[in-house]
């Protein structure tokens, strides 16, 4: 299968032509020519590696009314994302080798992005013990994060044997940061807002006191921790301490943490609930300067699909989570680059490279360069259009950009050099 691309912009620089050959680049330069090839015009077009997502649920086997492994992928090509990895709390939970298989291989089918399952660190997420974890590393699926996300393992000398098992087998323990003590029945960011509210508010030390034992715990035992969904300034404060000293951690914030403040509470509308809630505006400062010097590594989106009914009631009841993979990259866009803050090879750094890096993802977060794998997007950066959640590949419409005028149009995504999105609209 042979392709040319013309006229794209690598990282946003001087265009060339991208000639790709069974899978990978073949070329880049000006003027090139392929008897025979598939040619897109990318004219005016940034193209970046295909974004890679550490953080993604696709609620199946479970809870298939909210989303499948198909169209949560389908919803990932769409955003620019050649791999995802799929978190474990499906129903049943993927904390065996079968589940985890059962997860890649519907990946496979789908056959629009890479989907990389997460594997339980506990068994059922309980916290109680292990699961099997080297089962699931030695699987089809290859696990290599692992993850009770939706629950912290509370137990430190639980987290201790995680981060020591997981440590030989070359992986990472993704740790969801919520002391379960300090955050019984609540509903939003603790502050002045809440109590005005009258939502229980959910305090930035019950994040920042989990991260500060666990990075204690990881360089005390020489393994890789990762932190989910990083999403206040104390939090960051820890990290930069904890790398400063050679801790090896790495951090991911998602899009909504980084445009989105507590504030949006104020409506009482349940789109805006999530775990961990929206926090305030000098939170979200830090975290886009976190993510601009390195401190945090990777944008992830915790897409987190709900069916309607777990959405649209009274905000206690309602299930926390919000949809990601189709604006992720918008809301960088209108975050980190127009102000400045990332170049488009930050932006590649911090959703491609990094995410591959610590996901252990081999094809994925490489170059573009002439020998690697054709995995990349084209991007339409001047484009500018409203969120409409009825016109989202998901399942679900919880999105928390309803209405809001986005900048950036991924234009299209290639997995392997085959083309899941052309002119916006996915190929199968």
């Amino acid at each position: 299968m042979s392709l040319l691309i013309t006229n794209a912009r690598p990282y946003g620089e001087d265009a060339v032509d991208i000639r790709i050959e069974d899978g990978r680049i073949a070329a880049i330069g000006p003027g090139l020519e392929a008897d025979g090839a598939q040619v897109v015009d990318a004219a005016g077009l940034v193209a970046l590696p295909g974004l890679v997502d550490l953080h993604t649920h696709l609620r199946e086997p479970g809870r298939e009314d909210a989303e499948t492994v198909e169209t949560g992928s389908r919803a990932a090509a769409l955003g620019g994302f050649t791999a995802v990895h799929a978190m474990a709390n499906t129903d049943p939970v993927a904390d065996t080798a079968g589940v985890v298989e059962q997860v890649w291989r519907l990946g496979q089918e789908a056959g629009l992005v890479d989907v990389v399952p997460v594997g339980a660190v506990t068994v059922g997420l309980r916290g109680e013990r292990l699961a099997e974890l080297g089962a699931m590393a030695d699987s089809a699926a290859r696990v290599r994060v692992f993850s009770d996300d939706g629950h912290c393992v509370a137990d430190p000398a639980l987290m201790r044997r995680a981060l020591e098992y997981v440590k030989a087998l070359d992986g990472v323990v993704a740790q969801h940061a919520e002391e379960p003590r300090l955050t019984v029945g609540a509903q939003m960011n603790e502050g002045d807002r809440s109590a005005r509210l009258g939502l229980v508010g959910w305090p930035a030390a019950a994040e920042e006191a989990v991260i500060a034992r666990d990075v204690l715990l990881a360089g005390h035992v020489g393994a890789r921790l990762h932190v989910c969904h990083v999403s206040t300034a104390g939090s960051v404060d820890i990290l930069r301490w904890a790398k400063s000293r050679g801790v090896q951690v790495t951090a991911e914030v998602t899009p909504h943490h980084l445009l989105l403040t507590d504030q949006c509470a104020e409506t009482y509308d349940p789109v805006f609930k999530v775990n961990p809630p929206l926090r305030s505006d000098t939170d979200v400062q830090a975290l886009r300067t976190g993510l601009a010097d390195g401190t945090i590594d990777a944008v992830a989106t915790d897409h987190a699909p709900h069916a309607v009914e777990d959405k649209e009631s009274e905000w206690a009841s309602a299930r926390p989570g919000m949809l990601g993979l189709e604006q992720a990259l918008s809301i960088v866009v209108q975050t980190m680059v127009e102000p400045g803050l990332l170049d488009w090879r930050g932006v590649a750094d911090r959703m491609s490279v990094r995410p591959a890096a610590i996901g252990r993802l081999d094809g994925h977060g490489r170059p573009l360069a002439v020998g690697e794998p054709a995995n990349l997007l084209l991007l339409d950066p001047t484009h500018r259009a409203t969120v409409d959640p009825a016109a989202l590949a998901s399942r679900s419409r919880n999105s928390p950009y309803a209405g809001r005028e986005l900048p950036g149009r991924v234009v299209a995504t290639f997995l392997r050099g085959a083309a899941t999105v052309l002119d916006g609209k996915a190929q199968k």
